[in-house]
């Protein structure tokens, strides 16, 4: 059921004057959880929450006796050097910590404004901060669940026969990598694979040279299951604790020759990045919107997969966008390009839908488990999330204003991505992913 608070009070103003910017991904209506550390001190990852340019220190403010009256549990949470333990308390000790973070950062409220000092130490400014990866993440599982991306690749591979017959009945996924999920602005190396060259020839090992990225969407599981019990599609959302952005590095090519008959493999394992601040469901609950619409005479969703508030208010009102800077964009000082503008909206099957088909056979879920979205693309060409069809499998090349062109990525490429809510609240953002391709060792 959706919950609007006063959290959500598009009049809140912070007297932290960066979250009040225009633009600002991080107001005090946001309050993204993440783990940092300060730059050349010695002190190990610490949980924070994103305000403006600055971050809020969770366990400082746990010292210097700013969260009084929280829950014990979830004090002896922030003491933990990643996301997991808080994460596992459910969305109580969320809410209770994103009520609390609003009340000190609020305008109106003196507690911690007036004290210069106090405010100094407990809110570095993020520059002078490492991001780190804030959830330790066990498994990883990596869906398809735009029907436009699956219609787009499908009328690459089989064009008689776009959509395979179980798609439009499920969420179709596979158990991606765990180990090798970055932070983003981690910079990422060509990796090698087996390669077909030439039809029908034995493959050869080298380099990939196809190189894509994917716009993705990831979930993050709170609570969880235990082995053996299913998370019904109307429990699902108190599963999730909340979203960031993935970007699933890809090797088209060493996918093409290992993809059947199953799946895919090395082509995915060599990387994924995420961004640093994890959105709570909490924060997102304004942008909330009916599940995408299915074309008429498509089946039926089957029971477990369906429920009338899922469909009410399971879609999520999120913009995401790709942009590029080349090595030479960024050596002659030019601004990144916006490759493709997106909505997660578009997406076929909802969150929910994911998280209920994924535990529909007694799959337990644990704390910090992420599922991601898969490619998010959308009805047009500017929407499409990746650049396998954005330039079409490399026969329709995409045009850098260098004079460059990219059918795949290249070395030196850095890949930025970024996502927005804002229809009918106030603004709040993502941050960004980001990372550069090296060239392969």
């Amino acid at each position: 059921m959706r919950t609007i608070n006063d959290t959500h009070n598009p009049e809140l103003q912070s007297w932290v004057d960066s979250a009040n910017r225009v633009g600002s991904d991080f107001p005090i209506q946001n309050l993204p959880f993440g783990v940092f550390s300060r730059r050349n001190k010695d002190e190990s990852r610490r949980i924070g929450i994103a305000i403006g340019d600055r971050i809020l220190d969770l366990p400082l403010c746990v010292e210097s006796g700013l969260l009084e009256g929280v829950d014990r549990r979830t004090i002896t949470a922030l003491s933990q050097t990643s996301l997991n333990s808080l994460m596992s308390l459910g969305h109580e000790a969320s809410r209770e910590l994103r009520a609390r973070a609003a009340k000190l950062l609020d305008a109106n409220h003196s507690e911690l404004r007036d004290d210069k000092d106090l405010a100094s130490r407990v809110l570095p400014a993020a520059i002078s901060t490492n991001l780190h990866l804030p959830v330790e993440i066990g498994d990883y599982t990596d869906f398809y669940a735009s029907s436009f991306h699956a219609f787009n690749v499908g009328s690459m591979l089989r064009p008689d026969n776009p959509l395979l017959p179980n798609y439009k009945y499920l969420p179709v996924g596979y158990h991606g990598r765990a180990s090798s999920i970055v932070v983003g602005g981690t910079d990422i190396t060509r990796p090698f694979g087996q390669l077909e060259l030439e039809p029908g020839a034995a493959p050869e090992f080298r380099a990939s040279t196809q190189l894509d990225y994917e716009l993705e969407v990831g979930c993050l599981i709170g609570a969880g299951n235990d082995l053996g019990q299913r998370i019904t599609i109307e429990q699902a959302h108190e599963a999730i604790f909340g979203f960031c952005l993935v970007n699933d590095w890809s090797a088209r090519d060493i996918q093409r020759w290992e993809y059947q008959p199953l799946g895919p493999f090395l082509a995915k394992s060599f990387a994924t990045s995420i961004s640093p601040w994890i959105v709570t469901l909490e924060a997102l609950e304004p942008f909330r919107l009916p599940a995408f619409k299915r074309p008429e005479g498509d089946p039926a969703i089957l029971p477990h997969l369906f429920s009338p508030e899922d469909q009410a208010c399971g879609g999520i009102d999120l913009t995401l966008e790709v942009w590029l800077a080349s090595s030479q964009m960024r050596e002659r000082g030019m601004d990144p390009m916006l490759l493709s503008r997106g909505s997660f909206a578009d997406m076929y099957w909802t969150v929910a839908q994911m998280v209920a088909h994924h535990t529909s056979n007694g799959c337990n879920l644990r704390p910090g488990d992420m599922i991601a979205s898969g490619t998010v693309s959308g009805p047009t060409k500017e929407s499409r999330g990746s650049m396998l069809e954005l330039a079409w499998r490399g026969t329709e090349p995409v045009s850098l204003p260098t004079g460059e062109s990219r059918r795949f990525l290249s070395d030196g490429d850095e890949v930025i991505l970024r996502g927005f809510c804002e229809r009918g609240a106030r603004r709040i953002g993502f941050g960004e992913c980001r990372g550069i391709l090296l060239p392969a060792e």
